[in-house]
């Protein structure tokens, strides 16, 4: 049996755990730089408010009694959800994370396991461990149980377990509501005469082939039917293909100095991040995009589309030290700079990915072993221990004027010391 546990309007969740002012409040979380709307607590859809409203269209709302708006504070919600994975390891050591807010469980229990009582048990741990309500959903598969999931988020007790016979619950679903089905792809298959979640799931081999439809679909159709099709391989989850991190800049961005520290700060979280996966890169895609031109809505006008300027880099031998990285994409950012010219966004893309312990060079020698490694390992080390951010490469800079806007962040209680709560008698 596999459960897919979802949390509730994750990021305002997150935001509540420490400030309980905000329970029973419409409170909306913003993009980057504080664009638009990307969560909602159940208070603010009540009002109607949109997913995707621009903030400044609401910014006057902001002054009515209740509303509430906050900037996305990305680390607490990646601590949070640090938490929440490490939580649903106390039930099975086999968790699959598969977004910031979700997680696979895949459980080996006798068959006749009270799946509800356990998803009852399930988000009650995670609520009282980490203060993040969540639905639980139970069925035979992983796409079966993304609409276990949805289902049981809008039930009363939040849990939800896939009868044995789910044709009446799947012929009410509409196919583009189907996991892994977008609004093209469910475009065609209407087209086909297929409407609803059940229809595709009955529909013969070689409907597929007829209509060219692509192999993917038809997984997904055989994981309707209770078959499961869609398992990554254990190797895939730990090993990504490529990393990327890439920012909007809060201002523009003319400096030469300001872009070389931008792709520094962003190609150290990428070797941080290749570093938690076990594995190393063996070149990198920096790249960075100009500004609209003057006249056309301003700098960050997303309706104005810039191209983008890359570099790719080969690294001496494949490495998930940060020096080394740093040291290689250096050039890059003088080859991309154009004096005159501003920036709106830069990023920076580790590829070649494999892992670490398959990596060793018969010249070059174990990654692990070099001085960079080691230094990079210390570095984790501490910033584990003391916060993220308490040590970092000089090259990445220390006020960083060129980061994203975030007028309305909250504080980092669980990953910075200066922001801990503190207790008043």
């Amino acid at each position: 049996m596999i459960a897919l546990v979802d949390a509730n309007n994750f990021y305002v969740s997150c935001e509540r755990v420490f400030d309980p002012r905000l329970e029973g409040r419409p409170v909306a979380v913003l993009s980057n730089n504080d664009g638009c709307v990307i969560s909602r607590s159940a208070e603010c859809k009540a009002l109607g408010v949109e997913m995707g409203t621009p903030y400044f269209k609401l910014r006057e709302s902001a002054k009515k009694p209740g509303l509430v708006f906050r900037s996305s504070n990305y680390e607490l919600y990646g601590d949070l959800s640090s938490r929440i994975v490490q939580t649903l390891g106390t039930f099975t050591p086999d968790v699959e994370p598969y977004s910031i807010d979700e997680a696979f469980l895949h459980l080996s229990l006798p068959a006749d396991t009270d799946w509800a009582a356990l998803g009852a048990a399930i988000r009650a741990r995670v609520l009282r461990w980490t203060g993040i309500p969540c639905g639980v959903g139970f069925a035979p598969t992983r796409t079966l149980a993304k609409i276990a999931n949805h289902v049981g988020k809008k039930k009363p007790g939040g849990v939800f377990v896939l009868p044995d016979n789910p044709a009446p619950l799947l012929s009410e679903l509409p196919v583009e509501e189907v996991w892994g089905v977008g609004r093209r792809l469910a475009e065609r298959i209407r087209r086909a005469g297929v409407t609803d979640a059940w229809t595709l799931a009955t529909r013969p081999h070689d409907f597929f082939r007829r209509h060219r439809f692509a192999v993917t679909l038809e997984r997904t159709a055989l994981e309707l039917r209770g078959v499961p099709a869609t398992e990554p391989d254990p190797l895939e989850r730990e090993n990504p293909q490529s990393v990327n991190v890439s920012r909007m800049f809060g201002r523009p961005v003319s400096a030469l100095s300001e872009l070389a520290e931008a792709l520094a700060a962003h190609a150290s979280a990428a070797a941080e991040k290749l570093r938690k996966a076990h594995a190393v890169a063996a070149g990198a895609n920096v790249y960075v995009q100009e500004c609209a031109p003057p006249g056309t809505g301003g700098w960050s006008d997303r309706n104005w589309w810039t191209p983008f300027l890359s570099a790719t880099v080969a690294f001496p031998a494949s490495t998930a030290a940060t020096p080394a990285i740093l040291a290689a994409i250096r050039p890059a950012a003088a080859r991309l700079f154009a004096a005159g010219r501003r920036y709106r966004r830069a990023g920076v893309m580790l590829c070649g990915i494999e892992p670490a312990a398959g990596a060793a060079d018969l010249f070059a020698g174990d990654p692990s072993e070099t001085k960079g490694a080691k230094l990079s390992a210390a570095l984790d080390a501490v910033n584990a221990k003391f916060g993220r951010g308490t040590v970092f490469p000089a090259a990445t800079g220390t006020k960083r004027p060129w980061t994203m806007k975030r007028d309305l962040l909250s504080p980092c209680p669980t990953t910075r010391w200066s922001d801990v709560l503190v207790a008043k008698c």
